[in-house]
């Protein structure tokens, strides 16, 4: 019995600490270097956010995350992005759930926000991974004692929508990029300076940043 506890032992902590987490460039970006508009009009911005996961031949359709399964620092990183734009006077950020369809007063609070913003940016962050790959992964690092190096990835998507007073939409975006964590038990040296944890902080900052500065260099938050 003891013997089969320090086994467990030793593949827990290799599954954890034998890891290295790489990601890919962001696929859609603008290209666009940090530049403001000058005297544009001000404008109140509602941020809408929604944090979806899927794992692909798991679910049907992506579910969104509940309070804590959403990225710790998220609105850090959303607060951040808005530095690219010009004109924002007042905003919000309301972030969606799957029971508000439920909750009078969440409903009542999305309603009032809309209602004292001019202008609703939709950002849609969906987080999928293949349950099949996760599955055989899994069991060729445990079979290996992760000494063959196993891939897990997450294909991380952003889809923007803006939306005007009038419930028009005014533009959409697009941005998508992949993070591959690596199981292997030699790669601990590599884990503190490649956590998964920063590569998917990486990406969000890169996302949100490069669309708003696109948004705001196509002056969309001030059109008509």
């Amino acid at each position: 019995m003891n013997t089969r506890i320090v086994i467990s032992l030793i593949i827990t902590v290799l599954l954890i600490f034998g890891c290295a987490t790489f990601r890919s460039e962001m696929e859609g970006a603008s290209g666009l270097e940090a530049r403001k508009s000058v005297g544009a009009e001000p404008v109140d911005v509602l941020f809408v956010n929604r944090h979806l996961v899927q794992t692909l031949g798991l679910d049907a359709i992506p579910k969104l995350q509940n309070h804590w399964q959403i990225m710790d620092g998220y609105n850090d990183i959303l607060l951040d992005a808005t530095r690219e734009f010009s004109n924002l006077r007042k905003y919000a950020a309301y972030t969606e759930f799957s029971n508000d369809m439920s909750d009078p007063k969440r409903i009542a609070l999305k309603d009032s926000l809309m209602a004292s913003h001019e202008l609703r940016i939709v950002m849609e962050f969906r987080k999928e991974k293949s349950f099949a790959k996760y599955f055989l992964g899994t069991i060729g690092s445990v079979i290996t004692l992760t000494l063959v190096p196993m891939p897990f990835s997450h294909d991380y998507h952003l889809n923007v929508d803006i939306y005007g007073i009038d419930d028009r939409l005014k533009k959409s975006y697009s941005r998508s990029a992949r993070t591959t964590k690596w199981v292997e038990a030699l790669l601990f040296p590599l884990y503190p300076f490649h956590t998964e944890k920063r590569k998917t902080e990486e990406i969000y900052v890169e996302f949100l940043h490069d669309v708003f500065r696109q948004i705001e260099q196509e002056g969309i938050l001030t059109e008509d």
